[in-house]
């Protein structure tokens, strides 16, 4: 059978090349709002930090319709950090629009996420996206997705894909780079025309691929993905089987909802093609295969990329620990573990001692937006520096490797050239774009620790990076992680005027006055590349030569405290970062600084 009333698309792209602002356009054009309903931009990005940060995390789920045809859409997020999440539900669509910016073009993840959809063999529908930027470059654009088509081996009928020319602010769309389109019609014709609807055997036992799970405080566990055999309806016996485990799960099917614009509608059955959610087994998990009770058969699930990077979390023990929310192992444990269920890329493992694990992800943004929520949500804990993950290969230790993609002015280049020679990169090729230089190299992962506030400096903000895993390769050698030292604070106490205007001398400071401070707390950085100890809690000595009143002649410099990114980038290997619901603070490991001593001359 072949549902020919239903298109299940997913887009994917390049971090910020436009593909949640053309879902945006899309559900406006496709019939799901009023025409007099207000509608904000980027309404797929519902989570508080994707809204905060302007970037998608979570794949997500809507629909529009075109005529009387549904579309399936799932958003997906275009950091390389993110990427599990678009491999996982690729396997629940039968095309993708492949979304690139009229003038960056293809970048890193592009390359990835489209190697992705080529190798389940998607079609493809190439949205050439911000065209009415006054630097595009239509045909340029058209020109190197093509070539990276062929480049990633892509059959004849994918290399004869559409290109639709977009502007998804504007909601225009049309077939040829010389015309500027009135609507996404053109967008909705590609898409009806090329997608292939959904096929397979309607009167079969019910098989659905598990592609996505989420917790639903009303009906428990909800689990999200395509029908791709038989029927299901509300009430029938079920059983959740995993392809790579003899686990039977046996439940009954209690609700089903169907994606309605960006609403879940409970529906009473669901046909070949439809994404569903389905509620009923609150053990299931993603990967495993929703059978009917007559004919368990599992489908098999797309394998993960590995993580590459790795931090320790463990319980707070510093002097402040437990002042705002105290965190158990136990509690800590929970949470982690529950994570790991519904974020395929993360790995949790129990560490070396009971308060403590040890948590692998895709990057360090991937590991910061675990943190940054578990912040949000209450937990206080500790977290160590992040390293990569080696392996050995053929009995040499190898390390990831990262694709990079510098896209700088060319009055940067010098400079950036020599960091990415510190780093140990090897330059593949530079492209010049007007008064820009791209570049690309290859880096090891743990040349970009740190990297990117350093660029962001030498370019002054308006250079742009990319990255994305390329492969593991034999150790590069010894990388300095950092060039600066700490400032350490000598006692516990309260940071004052008169300590900090005599602390700033010695180097740059990340607290200011009235800041609770314990002994071996980081309060700045030390230009040299060495640890010091300073006294901010130091007052002025008073007398009737001397009064308090004088402290207003002290002349703070501003202080920029440090964010969770940048304090997971400046941390060294004895230090940790304290991270509770309020406060964000750097530490070492040994807070006494006569025992510190002692342990570096052992060492």
């Amino acid at each position: 059978m072949t549902n020919e009333k239903i298109r299940n698309v997913a887009i994917i792209a390049h971090v910020d090349h436009g593909k949640t602002s053309l879902v945006n356009e899309m559900l406006k054009q496709g019939g799901i709002y009023r025409e007099n309903q207000v509608v904000g931009d980027r309404v797929m990005d519902s989570n508080a930090i994707e809204k905060e940060r302007g970037i998608t995390i979570l794949a997500k789920n809507a629909s529009c319709y075109y005529k009387d045809i549904k579309i399936n859409v799932v958003d997906t997020p275009g950091h390389a950090d993110f990427g599990g999440e678009v491999e996982r539900v690729l396997k629940m669509v039968d095309g993708v629009l492949l979304v690139v910016d009229a003038f960056e073009g293809p970048m890193p993840q592009t390359r990835f996420v489209l190697e992705k959809a080529l190798a389940q063999g998607l079609k493809v529908v190439i949205v050439i996206n911000k065209i009415d930027r006054p630097d595009a470059r239509l045909n340029d654009v058209g020109d190197e997705v093509l070539m990276l088509l062929l480049e990633l081996d892509a059959t004849s009928e994918q290399l004869n894909s559409p290109i639709v020319y977009c502007s998804a602010r504007q909601g225009v769309a049309s077939m040829s780079p010389s015309k500027v389109g009135e609507n996404l019609i053109p967008l909705f014709e590609a898409i009806v025309n090329h997608i292939d609807p959904p096929k397979g055997d309607e009167k079969g036992p019910l098989q659905m691929l598990v592609s996505s799970a989420e917790q639903n405080d009303f009906v428990g566990k909800l689990a999200i993905g395509k029908v791709t055999r038989g029927s299901m309806a509300v009430g029938q016996s079920i059983v959740a089987k995993n392809f790579f485990d003899d686990a039977n799960i046996r439940g009954r099917i209690a609700k089903i909802f169907e994606f309605d614009g960006l609403k879940r509608a409970p529906v009473e059955s669901a046909q070949i093609g439809d994404i569903v959610c389905v509620a009923g087994i609150d053990e299931i998990k993603i990967g495993d295969t929703i059978c009917d009770a007559s004919c368990v058969e599992a489908v098999p699930f797309v394998k993960i990329s590995e993580p590459s990077v790795e931090m320790t979390f463990m319980v707070n023990d510093s002097p402040f620990a437990g002042k705002e929310k105290p965190t158990t192992s136990r509690v800590l444990r929970e949470r982690l573990y529950k994570e790991a269920i519904k974020d395929l890329s993360l790995r949790v493992q129990d560490g070396e001692t009971t308060e403590s694990f040890r948590i692998c992800g895709r990057g360090e943004m991937h590991l910061s937006i675990l943190i940054e929520n578990m912040r949000r949500d209450g937990y206080e804990f500790q977290v160590s520096m992040p390293k990569v993950m080696y392996k050995e290969i053929n009995g040499k230790k190898c390390e990831p490797i990262e694709r990079l993609v510098l896209d700088v002015p060319e009055a940067s280049v010098g400079t950036v050239m020599s960091k990415m020679g510190q780093r140990k990169a090897d330059l593949l090729q530079m492209t010049p774009h007007g008064s820009r230089m791209r570049m690309e190299f290859l880096i090891p992962s743990r040349g970009l620790f740190g990297f990117k506030s350093d660029f962001l400096t030498d370019t002054r903000g308006e250079g742009i990076i990319s990255s994305v895993f390329h492969d593991y390769e034999p150790y590069k050698g010894d990388i300095e992680r950092r060039t600066v030292g700490s400032l350490i604070a000598f006692e516990t106490g309260e940071s004052v005027a008169y300590g900090l205007f005599n602390a700033q001398e010695r180097g740059e400071l990340i607290i200011g006055a009235g800041v609770p401070v314990y002994g071996g707390m980081i309060i700045g950085k030390n230009p040299k590349n060495e640890d010091l100890v300073v006294n901010v809690c130091k007052k002025k000595q008073l007398s009737n030569m001397r009064s308090s009143s004088s402290d207003e002649s002290l002349h703070l410099t501003p202080i920029k405290p440090l964010t969770l990114e940048e304090g997971i980038e400046f941390i060294a290997d004895d230090e940790l970062m304290e991270v509770t619901p309020k406060c964000i603070r750097i530490r070492k490991k040994i807070l006494d600084h006569a025992q510190r001593m002692r342990q570096r001359a052992k060492n």
